[in-house]
């Protein structure tokens, strides 16, 4: 927001109040993500010579957040020692390391989604370690995956690299570990990540896509993504969780803006619905499967990623839906609260640190239309916590090429910044025409068969 004074107010808090030395055991995925990620984002704000927000630069500061976060990712390390696939333990103390009765099986989210954050410190620090061992895990799950459909499950055993949990879906235990490999390849360059991706994306619209070819033609029910079975592909339940919500703003990124808005409208009606989006919403029941809401910003963040990208009012008037929703069933006497059930509307005695790091976020940056991240310039990336990164030159370049020796040949066409674009460049890009810019982004008629479908008419 360009609160120059308040930034450096709770830098210096963090620098002074913060130890990670404490005998607590904490998870690896929200560890990095959360604390290392915003560490790490905070001191790239700080060092940017070009300050796009104003002056953040913080008096006599020694690279005090870098330092942080290396602490806290070599207290996360154990994590990913006495593993026989290289996939992490998921709880670590930050004292003791793995404890003795810690669980073997973790999500493939919780395992595959640490490479944008161990990646970054890694290119900062010039230390390959941390970059090798979130690389490692994510090649060891993306070994697992099943032959006959390319999709991974959602729960494994981190010692057998046997599948507990064979759902595949877009949801909880899979969402990020899709998001990263896009994120990595985008932020550090490696033509690896990107193929992952795209053969990851081709095994989603194979395999986890219903209803109708094209998202604003055609007969048929609307595009849907449901939860299958990894190894067949067949239907596992009839529900899908508020985390895929997410999908519609990775769409984007991708290129498929078209698809992502039929999505989004699907995620949007049900949010119409309710004022709230469920935790878990039956479709075939038209009804949650798990009631409550806690101020989760994926929505938000796919409004926000469609704005950026098609300039239609529209996702002005979501943003503004889900910010006068949240006024009226969320807000608190000290801050904003969890919702315990949608349809009932009552309150939890908690706030997730999500809702001010993203849904706060994501909604302040869709109306503030000059904002430096829009107007500066400069590319940013939003990690899946919401911390922003300039996607600039020091991470594409990295000091160590033998991570993995045998993938030398394959790195050395490494691609560069502005050819990002061109290797993942999909028609869909185009297919908005501009006399549509200023329409609803889907046919009413379609608009209307999803208000159906949700039961909101």
């Amino acid at each position: 927001m360009g609160n120059s004074s308040e930034f450096q107010k709770a830098v210096k808090l963090v620098i002074d109040t913060v130890s990670f030395d404490k005998d607590s055991t904490v998870q690896v995925f929200e560890a990095t993500i959360r604390i290392l990620g915003s560490l790490l984002s905070a001191h790239i704000i700080i060092t940017d010579t070009k300050q796009p927000f104003g002056d953040m630069t913080i008096k006599d500061y020694d690279n005090e957040l870098l330092h942080m976060a290396h602490d806290l990712a070599v207290r996360l390390l154990p994590a990913f020692e006495n593993t026989k696939t290289g996939i992490p333990y998921p709880r670590v103390n930050l004292k003791n390391g793995v404890p003795p009765d810690s669980n073997n099986e973790t999500c493939t989210a919780g395992a595959g989604s640490l490479l944008v954050e161990f990646g970054m410190l890694s290119r900062l620090l010039g230390d390959s370690t941390f970059e090798w061992v979130a690389r490692r895990a994510v090649k060891a799950l993306w070994n697992l995956r099943s032959n006959d459909t390319g999709l991974l499950g959602n729960v494994v055993n981190i010692q057998t690299g046997h599948w507990v949990g064979k759902q595949s879906g877009l949801g909880a235990g899979s969402d990020s570990f899709y998001e990263y490999l896009l994120k990595s390849y985008i932020l550090f360059g490696e033509k690896e990540d990107l193929e992952m991706f795209n053969d990851a994306y081709r095994s989603i619209q194979n395999h986890l896509r219903r209803g109708r070819e094209a998202c604003n033609e055609g007969e048929g029910d609307p595009p849907l993504y449901v939860n299958v079975n990894m190894f067949n592909g067949q239907l596992m339940n009839t529900w899908i969780d508020s985390l895929q919500a997410f999908f519609p703003g990775l769409q984007v990124l991708k290129g498929d803006v078209e698809d992502a808005i039929c999505l989004h409208a699907f995620y949007y009606a049900i949010w119409k619905r309710y004022g709230a989006l469920p935790e878990r919403y039956n479709w075939q029941l038209q009804a949650p499967d798990v009631p409550f809401y806690p101020l989760r910003p994926e929505l938000v963040e796919s409004t926000y990623l469609l704005y950026q990208a098609t300039k239609n009012p529209f996702y002005l008037h979501v943003g503004m839906d889900i910010l006068q929703s949240l006024e009226k069933y969320t807000k608190a006497k000290c801050g904003y609260a969890t919702l315990h059930h949608v349809v009932e509307k009552s309150k939890e005695d908690r706030m997730e640190s999500f809702f001010l790091s993203e849904t706060c976020k994501y909604l302040y940056l869709l109306f503030d239309e000059e904002n430096p991240v829009h107007k500066s310039g400069n590319k940013y990336l939003f990690t899946t916590e919401g911390h922003i990164v300039s996607v600039d030159k020091r991470f594409r370049d990295s000091v160590w090429q033998d991570i993995f020796p045998e993938e030398e040949e394959k790195n050395a066409q490494k691609l560069k910044p502005n050819e990002v674009k061109a290797v993942n460049f999909s028609s869909n890009c185009n297919r908005v025409p501009d006399e549509r810019r200023y329409l609803l982004p889907l046919k009413s008629i379609y608009m209307r068969q999803i208000d159906q479908m949700v039961g909101l008419i």
